[in-house]
């Protein structure tokens, strides 16, 4: 079995790995690259995964050739959030995870692409369960985050904003995007991929651990407090 190293802070990303969000991202992106007589394939899906959404929208403009300005994709994409995202529900295992560490004092943190607006908007439904965090990073519009994933500004910006200002490699990251995980790393820190099913196995490489969802998390193998064990069926 590998050794991990132990770990006392513990970040999240959003969109894909607490919240299934990607759905409809795939939805609003092919609704916006249709009008273009685009597709928004898989491979193109793997690019942007985890970027700031203006980096997004000029990857796309530039991977598609697409002869308009990256802001006018961004316009389009920020209208129909607002439409679709609402309903966005939690990732299986995120709930259980989330209350977990907190119930044990472990200090947790969201670091996610997005803008502040569109956080609002995803956390509609959740917004008690968001609140167990110490504080979310909205890459998309915190000045402090110069650049978005892969690079790692934002992870190291989060950890900064723990009370205790915790050393990189004592900070455990959970991302489902290649340029998550590769940004966690340049941070110096452990990273568990719970990738989507798309990914390729050469993106997974980077990670810590790979799991097929949070459910299958086991804390202890980080130091964490492990879970209680709990009847799965009807206790008789």
């Amino acid at each position: 079995m590998p050794n991990y190293s132990k770990v006392d802070h513990v970040i999240f990303d959003l969109d894909g790995l607490l919240l299934g969000t990607e759905e409809i991202y795939i939805q609003i992106f092919s609704i916006i690259l249709a009008k273009y007589d685009k597709k928004y394939t898989p491979e193109l899906r793997e690019k942007v995964l985890g970027t700031v959404e203006q980096d997004t929208c000029a990857i796309l403009v530039r991977e598609l050739n697409l002869s308009v300005d990256p802001q006018q994709i961004m316009t389009q994409q920020q209208l129909l959030q607002k439409e679709m995202l609402a309903g966005a529900n939690l990732m299986p295992g995120a709930e259980r995870l989330v209350r977990h560490l907190h119930s044990h004092g472990i200090p947790i943190a969201v670091a996610t692409s997005s803008s502040e607006e569109s956080v609002n908007v995803k956390l509609t439904k959740h917004r008690e369960l968001f609140s167990l965090f110490h504080h979310i990073v909205t890459a998309s519009s915190d000045p402090e985050v110069k650049r978005g994933k892969p690079n790692p500004d934002i992870f190291l910006v989060c950890a900064s904003r723990f009370p205790d200002k915790p050393n990189p490699e004592k900070c455990l990251v959970f991302e489902d995007a290649p340029n998550g995980v590769k940004a966690a790393r340049a941070a110096g820190m452990q990273v568990v991929m719970v990738p989507d099913e798309s990914i390729s196995e050469e993106s997974k490489r980077p990670a810590t651990l790979v799991l097929r969802t949070l459910e299958d998390f086991k804390p202890e193998l980080f130091g964490l407090p492990a879970y209680t064990p709990t009847c799965v069926r009807r206790c008789e």
